[in-house]
């Protein structure tokens, strides 16, 4: 079976994001009332697995073998069964 895997990395609160930070101020400098930005990195897979739950092991697994630094990254996870 074929699933869709979304994968979002985000870093965890109270972790520096110069890119966000950059980005906010050069919004605020366009005229955009900003308070905030905070940039993510999504991944999108293609997965072959037998079940939907060794889908969910390999995506965890994907997360914290490569994706996503278990000290400054949250990660989430969103699958759908490719029809």
């Amino acid at each position: 079976m074929r699933y869709r895997l979304r994968i979002e990395v985000s870093l965890k609160p109270g972790h520096s994001d110069p890119e966000g930070e950059t980005t906010a101020r050069l919004l605020k400098e366009l005229g955009y009332k900003v308070e905030r930005v905070n940039v993510s990195k999504v991944y999108r897979v293609l997965l072959e697995t037998e079940t939907r739950e060794e889908a969910e092991e390999k995506a965890e697994e994907m997360c914290k073998r490569l994706l996503a630094n278990p000290t400054k990254d949250n990660y989430m996870i969103v699958i759908e069964e490719e029809r």
